[in-house]
């Protein structure tokens, strides 16, 4: 048994306040005697007895509201189900080159981190059974969530990744070692990272390939995308007057580590130039192994309030039928 409003229970030591008070103005005599002696010959009846302590079935009525209160509950029954899933840690590039558009999202032009965020939240929907984590890095690299099945909390978690929310750079060996640290924990079968980037390995103390060899070790598949266009790309800048405009710029993507990487872990490498090829990219996703994940689902309750309620009831009525009828009072 438990409680639904367990904190009402902290009332209880008020209960045991008001008793004390009401004992204690009890104990306080009416009349004043030179010495006890005179009464000690007359011992007290049943009826005196109940008559000075009647106020007991108060305390107790009230002490058993409180726990009415609090909702005493019982499980009938819990419904666990059983379900076949993927641990998943999904590592976003958010450093400045992310910024370029060369992306689509229908016919408006979007840089390439909310393509990414935009197709990132589509496959997270999509995976209902797959516990996913968020990584996000740039010169340094940081968890945005942690492994988790609830989807609408880990679409919340990757909205708030934004470019120049870290220094920028470009931590690919960094990123993956963050991604193990969530990952290598688990008991799943099927564990994997999906790494999408822009750029070129330039920060960090790990290198990409180490931290590839210790997904390997820890078995770990990693799919590698390099995200954007080849040869020169839009990228927005601002003139003095504050309006947006555009510049054609080169921005590198070391296909080579992401391969290796790739290579490395049993994985698989993909360039994604467009909506459409990094949508592609998560439905290879779809034939790897499942692992079983189990999920608690509805509780069944039986309430029990109302035992404490009609108990402090009954308590009330005959304190009342008491006192107005054997333990009546005449002045």
């Amino acid at each position: 048994m438990f409680f639904k409003n367990s904190w009402i229970l902290f009332l209880i030591p008020l209960v045991f306040i008001f008793v004390f008070f009401l004992s204690r103005k009890r104990q306080s005599s009416s009349i004043n005697f030179s010495s006890g002696r005179v009464l000690e010959a007359f011992k007290p009846t049943l009826k005196v007895f109940l008559s000075d302590n009647i106020f007991y079935l108060r305390g107790f009525a009230v002490l058993l509201f409180i726990i009415a209160l609090a909702g005493p509950r019982s499980v009938l029954e819990e419904s666990r189900v059983e379900t076949e899933g993927v641990e998943i840690v999904m590592a976003i590039d958010s450093s400045g080159s992310m910024l370029a558009e060369d992306f689509k999202i229908g016919a408006a032009r979007h840089n390439r981190l909310e393509v990414v965020k935009k197709v990132a939240e589509d496959f997270i929907q999509q995976r209902t059974n797959d516990r996913i984590g968020l990584v996000t890095f740039a010169a340094l690299a940081y968890t945005v969530c942690p492994l988790t099945t609830d989807q609408q909390w880990l679409i919340s978690n990757l909205q708030r990744i934004k470019i120049g929310a870290i220094e920028d750079g470009t931590a690919i060996g960094s990123a993956v070692n963050s991604s193990l640290n969530r990952l290598k924990k688990t008991k799943a079968k099927s564990k994997i990272i999906i790494l999408l980037t822009d750029g070129v390995n330039n920060s960090g103390n790990i290198s990409p390939l180490t931290a590839a060899k210790a997904a390997k070790a820890l078995g770990v598949k990693i799919y590698t995308i390099g995200v954007g266009t080849k040869g020169p790309v839009p990228y927005p800048v601002q003139d003095i007057f504050g309006r947006k405009l555009y510049q054609n710029v080169q921005i590198d993507i070391d296909e080579d580590t992401l391969k290796q990487i790739a290579e490395t872990t049993d994985g698989r490498y993909y360039l994604a130039t467009d909506t459409e090829s990094l949508k592609n990219i998560y439905h290879e996703i779809d034939s790897l192994e499942k692992t079983k994940i189990e999920k608690k689902g509805l509780r069944l309750y039986k309430e029990l309030f109302f035992i404490p309620l009609l108990l402090g009831l009954l308590l009330l009525i005959s304190e009342a039928v008491l006192k107005n009828t054997w333990l009546r009072k005449i002045p």
